[in-house]
């Protein structure tokens, strides 16, 4: 189950929030009346309208994962990237605290039980299961790979299409 907003870091409901006052008072102004520190943000909206070339583009930008997570809770889907993103750390960690750090993202995310569980088929959940016997930096590469592509053909998308995303581009367009 999601645990909603409260669920987020603080920095990144602030940084949603600091985006969209950004975006929306930079492109209120005409290029013409921005002044040089002003123009340097013009890399800000080059970034802004990246995420709708690629979903990598989105998950690559600090910002992008922000508002795209801030979105997630919006629709009670949270734990998608947030599973996504625990992989990802994992990834990078030591030899000898993968076990441990396996067994928590197990139980928070795959197990039957888990409190923040993904939708995975039965058959990437039992590759993990046995994976976990001997965890090794890849033993949650399939589960998150599917998870990876149901945000990117489900999630994202609709994401292009909110208006927390479709309100900062339009700004871009008539800004």
């Amino acid at each position: 189950m999601c645990r909603g907003l409260d669920s987020l870091p603080i920095t990144c409901l602030e940084r949603a929030k600091e985006l969209r006052a950004l975006f929306g008072s930079f492109l209120q102004k005409s290029d013409h009346n921005l002044k040089k520190s002003e123009k340097l943000k013009l890399s800000d909206v080059k970034e802004l309208l990246q995420w709708k070339e690629s979903f990598d583009h989105l998950l690559s930008s600090q910002n992008g994962l922000c508002l795209f997570r801030a979105f997630l809770v919006s629709e009670f889907s949270e734990e998608n990237i947030a599973f996504y993103l625990a992989c990802e750390d994992y990834r990078a960690t030591k030899a000898s605290k993968l076990a441990p750090k396996a067994e928590k993202i197990y139980k928070e995310f795959i197990d039957s039980d888990a409190p923040r569980e993904v939708n995975l088929d039965y058959a990437t959940k039992a590759v993990t299961k046995e994976n976990m016997e001997q965890p090794s930096q890849s033993c949650f590469d399939e589960a998150q790979a599917k998870i990876y592509i149901l945000m990117e053909k489900d999630c994202y998308p609709r994401f292009l299409k909110s208006s927390m995303y479709l309100e900062l581009t339009r700004k871009t367009r008539t800004g």
